[in-house]
Order: structure tokens, then C-alpha cells, then sequence
């Protein structure tokens, strides 16, 4: 596995708030902050440690409460400086927590069913959060250069994220992406480039790049930024809490791609828990996949502890990663917590889209659609409680994947006559 060296600040001048060190999640192994990603003793995956031990919980609260409607009202929990809110970046997050009240009455859920709509980021998905805490990792290591590995929605991130802040983008997707995700990543002025292949092709072309000379200079936030870039996704966790009144949820249904998100979220859930910031509960996650690119789905279901690869063959694209780097971490999450990971087929995510839209005006992209499925199979086998509070992760907009619900259209044509109305049975 390849770990670039570039020249950094020392650490004395790198800023990064509470975070203190890279720890390895397998062997425990610590090392200073810096542009790495793999463990030096076992090649694990590194991610961020803190220092949370002078916050006092009222304080605490009462700073966040105050702070701004995007992510960096958590700033003391993140690897970022205090003054982060000042600086050129997009402000993701605090998006809306919609309490689906229709919806649970078509899948029979009494106990509050709530969406988290990521889809009212600056560029309409989750991504928004996990670029801007790259970007300030990339920032203190003196990068110049933001890219990235990508199924579409990161790609728009990164592009958005680095013409703000006034860095170059080179991003990298396969070739055969939706055109709106396509257009909307190239929209920004950086390059694009297309890879002949699907994303674990991309991904690896990206590692061998982050090797080389050519790549020097270049943060790449899922792979040389990705302890930094993971962090993003806890603010999810943050915000659902905040927004529940600081209350866990008791269930919670998250896309699986990665995986990062959902370990991510459970890792956020766990500080605020060991903060003071909610009441020490119990809480299920549970992940959802598309059948097409279903590892970790699989693997759960086997018993297996190893999530083996599979060729991804879905229309849900962003969550098409068929050799997920998280994969066994979200097997340990989802067992540890009495949860699951489940998955629907294509016609029952384009079925979930549409149930989506009908019910709560929220058109979810297709991540979405495997959210909103999977939680109502879920609740069919009655692996799902109806009877408690459950949230579902709605992750990106669907305007940006328009062929899954492609047969959508007018329901009738007429001429400007009222006969003409009626005759339509419009009336």
C-alpha cells in the first residue's frame, strides 16, 4: 500500500484542534499527524485521536448551540482550527431532519420516523461534509492540488470545495457515470477524468498516482486525507442528536458504499455519548446496500467476518464500490449494536424513489432509494421495530440520477379547452 511523503509543516505548526494523532484502528500503533492513511507496523487503517479531556458537557453544549448552521457548530470535535468558519469553504451540513409522518403511516411505523435529507448541501449530497474537512487537512499539510476517487457525487465535492478555496482539481470517476453527475463535477472548472473501468479500478489507479512523482503535491481526500475526510461523516451523527433534542436514536438506516459513513456515524454517536451530550441507551444501526453490489450485505448474512469482492451491476452508481474498505468494520458495528445489513433490488430502489417522493416531496437519489427500501423490508421481516424512534439516511438528490425514475412523466396531454380537461378525466 502505497503512503506518499511530502513536505508538510512540523507539527508544532500544524492546527488541527482537538485531534492529537493518527491511531491505527487494528494494532493501536500512534503516529503524529500528518498526509497518511496506513498503519507503518500492520497496515492498518489509521484514523484520528483526540483530546476531549478539558471540555466541561454544559459548556460544551451551550458552544455548539451557538455556533454556526453548518458543520463547524462542531468544531471542538473535529480536526479542524477554531477559527475554521472564517475561511473560504462551502459550510455543509445542518441540513434538514424531516419527520415523515406520511411515510411511516404507509410502512406502518408509530414510534416517529424521521429523514435526514443530505440532499440540501451546497452541491446536494453528504460529500459536501467529508471534502470540507479534507480540505482543511489540506490546507495545514500545504497541499495545492484536491482530488479524488469517485462513483459522481464526491467528484462535485471536491471540484466545488477546491474553486472556493482557491486550489486546482483533478478528479477522477469511471467513465460510464449518469451525465448529471458528470456535468455537475465538471461544472466547476478543475479537470475531470475518466477511467476505463468502475471505481475499484479508478481507486487503485489513484493509489499507484499518490506513489508517484506526478502525484506530488496532491491530497487526495479518500486516500492520503482519508482519517481526516472520514471525520466529516460524524457530523451527521452530531446533527441528528442535536436536532432529536439530544437523543440518540433508537434506529438508523445508513447506505453502505465504503463504509466509512456508517462507522463513522457510530463513532460519533459513541463521543457524544462519552461527552455527556446524550443518555447512554441503547441503539441499532443498520446498513443497506443495492442486490447489484451487496459485499457486505453478503457477508452479514453468511456469518462471515470477511467481505469478499464482488463486480458491481446497479443503478445505484455512487453506492457501487464492490471491494469496500469499512466493509468488516460495518459487519462489527451492525453486530455490535443488534442491527443488520440488508439489501433490495433495482426495481425496489426505483419503488422506494418514488414512495419517497409521494409521500414526503423528498426525491432522493438512488442511495436513497436503497435506504428507503431497505428500511421497509426491513420492517417487513420485522427485523425493524415500528414501534421506535427510526432515522433514514437520505444521502444525495435525485435530480442527479433522473434515469432510475426515467418513466416519470406527464400524466396527460391536452388542448387548452376545459372539454379537453375533462375528457382526460382530470375533472
Amino acid at each position: 500500500m502505497a503512503v506518499q511523503t511530502v513536505a508538510t509543516p512540523s507539527d508544532s505548526t500544524v492546527d488541527l484542534g482537538p485531534a492529537s494523532a493518527l491511531s491505527c484502528r487494528e494494532c493501536g500503533h500512534r503516529v503524529p499527524l500528518g498526509p497518511v492513511f496506513a498503519c507503518e507496523e500492520c497496515f492498518g487503517p489509521l484514523e484520528i485521536a483526540y483530546d476531549f479531556s478539558a471540555y466541561d458537557t454544559e459548556e460544551l453544549r451551550r458552544r455548539i448551540e451557538a455556533g454556526p448552521a453548518s458543520i463547524w457548530r462542531y468544531a471542538p470535535l473535529l480536526p479542524v482550527p477554531a477559527d475554521v468558519a472564517g475561511k473560504p469553504n462551502l459550510n455543509p451540513g445542518w441540513t434538514k431532519l424531516v419527520k415523515a409522518d406520511n411515510l411511516a403511516r404507509e410502512l406502518g411505523v408509530t414510534g416517529g420516523l424521521y429523514v435526514k435529507d443530505d440532499s440540501g448541501n451546497p452541491t446536494h449530497s453528504f460529500k459536501d461534509r467529508v471534502v470540507a474537512q479534507a480540505l482543511e487537512a489540506a490546507r495545514a499539510f500545504g497541499f495545492t492540488t484536491l482530488s479524488c476517487s469517485s462513483t459522481g457525487n464526491l467528484a462535485g465535492a471536491v471540484g466545488a470545495a477546491a474553486a472556493r478555496a482557491g486550489f486546482r482539481s483533478c478528479v477522477f470517476i469511471p467513465h460510464d457515470l449518469e451525465q448529471g453527475k458528470v456535468v455537475m463535477a465538471a461544472v466547476y472548472g478543475g479537470e475531470l477524468v475518466g477511467i476505463e473501468g468502475n471505481y475499484d479500478d479508478v481507486n487503485r489507479f489513484c493509489s499507484e498516482l499518490i506513489g508517484d512523482p506526478a502525484g506530488e503535491g496532491w491530497g487526495f481526500v479518500n486516500v492520503n486525507l482519508r482519517p481526516y475526510y472520514a471525520e466529516g461523516s460524524k457530523t451527521l451523527a452530531y446533527e441528528i442528536c442535536e436536532q432529536l433534542g439530544w437523543r440518540l436514536p433508537d434506529q438508523i438506516v445508513i447506505p453502505i458504499a465504503s463504509g466509512s459513513q456508517l462507522t463513522k456515524i457510530d463513532k460519533g454517536l459513541q463521543e457524544l455519548i462519552r461527552l455527556g451530550l446524550v443518555e447512554d441507551r441503547p441503539y441499532k444501526i443498520f446498513g443497506a446496500q443495492a442486490e447489484g453490489c451487496s459485499p457486505v450485505s453478503t457477508a452479514f448474512k453468511a456469518g462471515h467476518d470477511v467481505v469478499r469482492p464482488q463486480k458491481p451491476a446497479t443503478i445505484a452508481k455512487s453506492l457501487a464500490i464492490g471491494n469496500p474498505a469499512d466493509g468488516p468494520y460495518v459487519l462489527d458495528v451492525a453486530r455490535r449494536t443488534g442491527g443488520a445489513v440488508e439489501d433490495v433490488t433495482d426495481p425496489e430502489i426505483v419503488d422506494a424513489i418514488r414512495l419517497l417522493a409521494r409521500t414526503e416531496g423528498i426525491f432522493a437519489e438512488t442511495a436513497g432509494g436503497v435506504t428507503v427500501g431497505v428500511t421497509r423490508k426491513l420492517l417487513k421481516e420485522g427485523v425493524l421495530d415500528p414501534a421506535k424512534t427510526t432515522v433514514v439516511l437520505n444521502t444525495g438528490d435525485g435530480l442527479k440520477t433522473l434515469d432510475a425514475v426515467a418513466g416519470t412523466g406527464l400524466t396527460a396531454t391536452i388542448r387548452p379547452t376545459l372539454d379537453s380537461f375533462r375528457e382526460a378525466g382530470l375533472a
